[in-house]
């Protein structure tokens, strides 16, 4: 009389009020899955978004090209024929910003990158960059459109006594300079002859390689340097024709042009 009677069909997996299959726990935790070999339960993590870190890989992007175009290399376009037939208008080169940062001061034969040391620009249309060409030149893909910059090559350095006569060629400290880079039919200072004159410490002398058509030191010397640009005022050294691609080269000074 006091026994209670047992629904057979109750067990593991049923519902003893209802008679239906259990309902599972609720999960406490992070969303689970087995492990594949020994059976632990592992936490399933979601992946981020491409799209969401895409932000932050593009402004990483940025800094790293700022930080080069300030310390180590940066792009510049020749605007002119003055530096024919080593670098032709059009052409993008590429500059070492990093050897000024430690100390570094031009040397004879190199191709330098400087700003206008007052007056060599004066005259000169100023290009209207569109935005795109805006942002390029502010991370330093293109030469920014409000830096008044030149390009010419390293004839003498501080110290040096450099002169040119008519008929004759460049002399650095008396020797006369082979120079190979010369545009073919120029002569080395026929429009143009100087000296001799003293390269203050500091300050260097520039020429173009197209000596007829390069406004260069030759022609600045009423300027507030006499002609002579301040290494403070140098960019870096050319070290490479970069663009267009059949035109790729590298930029050293010619051992001729040492004048030692």
């Amino acid at each position: 009389m006091g026994d209670v009677a047992v629904d057979a069909r109750s067990g593991p997996g049923r519902d003893e009020r209802s008679g239906g299959p259990a309902e599972p726990a609720a999960s406490a935790g992070p969303e689970e899955r087995p492990a594949e070999d020994d059976g632990q339960i592992v936490p399933v993590r979601k992946q981020r978004s491409f799209w969401k870190e895409l932000p932050l890989l593009v402004g990483i992007a940025l800094l790293l090209a700022l930080l080069i175009k300030t310390f180590l290399v940066q792009a510049f376009s020749i605007p002119s024929e003055s530096m024919q037939d080593t670098l032709q208008r059009g052409d993008r080169v590429l500059v070492d910003k990093l050897t000024p940062w430690f100390g570094g001061e031009p040397e004879r034969g190199e191709v330098v990158v400087f700003h206008d040391p007052g007056g060599w620009l004066d005259g000169e249309p100023t290009p209207e960059p569109n935005a795109v060409q805006q942002f390029l030149g502010f991370i330093g893909l293109m030469p920014s459109s409000e830096e008044k910059d030149l390009i010419k090559r390293t004839i003498a350095v501080g110290g040096d006594t450099v002169e040119c006569k008519a008929g004759g060629p460049v002399k650095v400290n008396g020797k006369a300079l082979d120079e190979p880079y010369i545009y073919p039919g120029n002569t080395p200072c026929d429009d143009a002859p100087f000296g001799p004159l003293k390269v203050p410490e500091g300050r260097i002398w520039v020429m173009g390689d197209h000596r007829q058509s390069s406004l260069d030191s030759r022609y600045n010397q009423n300027g507030p340097y006499a002609g002579f640009v301040p290494v403070d005022k140098v960019v870096g050294r050319a070290v490479v024709v970069a663009w267009p691609i059949d035109r790729w080269s590298t930029l050293s000074a010619p051992d001729s042009a040492s004048g030692r």
